[in-house]
């Protein structure tokens, strides 16, 4: 038996056990920074057409308000953080042909909990095409607008390349932190300095599977970011001014392309539930 004074208090036992697990376990890495999520949201109302703009345009500063929730709902209840991500590498090989992109066949091939752990960001964008498509048929407008806000940040979400990957945080390559450095502090720091140019709102056939799309072109872009990352930290100790400068001037090029391809496909699935509800006509 252990000497008394080498005893520890069951309250210490339980709380360094719990200090061992927070440190043990991975953290978790959320999407885009707000900002980032905001600045898509402003520009995706530009993307749409002069019929539901008004709509949209009118209500931006709820869609504003309400970009991030799905981001506070993760933070309360970490359930909810697997709508956030997909990790395709979890999955073989790009382009990932394993995964079924049928809910039903994909849970079959591989079971629910399997699905859940990895994510269910493009099916969660399925979910909000329709529950925003119900709203707009049913002429609901004040579920429309927050489902809308929902939708963006999930779409958001899936132009994000750290989203769509296993090494979500950089601790698989030895690059702890890079999802922020990259989704939040570069736009933190830069965002005076590019422009974000998205496309004209078009409609979306099949809006899962076009998430789907989204999440594997995103994740096309992971070595070249990590890459980028490496180059920019190259003799120093951490991360200073200079370090994000030549970040920045590495890693500009795609960020700005899924910023502006995010905001084109946020328009895109708000004009394309709007059209699958009919056309209805939307108050200002």
């Amino acid at each position: 038996m252990r000497p008394a004074y080498l005893r520890e208090p069951p309250a210490a036992a339980a709380f360094l056990l719990l200090v061992i697990s927070c440190a043990i376990l991975p953290r978790p890495a959320y999407a885009w920074g707000a900002n980032a999520d905001k600045l898509i949201v402003n520009h995706a109302i530009d993307t749409l057409p002069s019929d539901i703009r008004d709509f949209f345009a009118s209500n931006r500063n709820f869609l504003l308000q309400h970009v991030t929730d799905p981001l506070e709902a993760a933070r309360k209840n970490p359930a909810e953080r697997r709508n956030q991500f997909l990790y395709l590498d979890k999955y073989g090989r790009f382009p990932f042909e394993a995964l079924p992109r049928d809910y039903k066949a994909a849970v079959a091939k591989f079971g629910k909990p399997k699905l859940e752990a990895n994510g269910l960001l493009p099916w969660e964008i399925g979910v909000y095409s329709e529950k925003l498509t119900n709203a707009f048929h049913d002429g609901k407008w004040e579920e429309a607008k927050l489902y809308a806000a929902i939708l963006a940040n999930y779409v958001a979400a899936s132009h994000d390349p750290f989203n769509t990957t296993d090494n979500a945080d950089g601790r698989l390559s030895n690059q702890p932190g890079i999802n922020e450095r990259f989704g939040t502090t570069l736009i933190d720091r830069y965002a005076s300095f590019f422009p974000v140019r998205p496309n004209d709102a078009l409609f979306i056939n099949d809006p899962t599977d076009y998430a789907f799309e989204a999440c594997l072109s995103s994740h096309s872009w992971l070595e070249t970011i990590l890459l980028a990352d490496r180059n920019a930290r190259r003799g120093l100790n951490s991360y200073t001014d200079e370090y994000y400068d030549r970040f920045y001037n590495q890693a500009a090029a795609i960020l700005i392309r899924q910023l502006s391809d995010a905001a084109t496909d946020v328009g895109s699935f708000w004009y394309t539930a709007w059209k699958n509800a009919g056309q209805p006509q939307l108050p200002h």
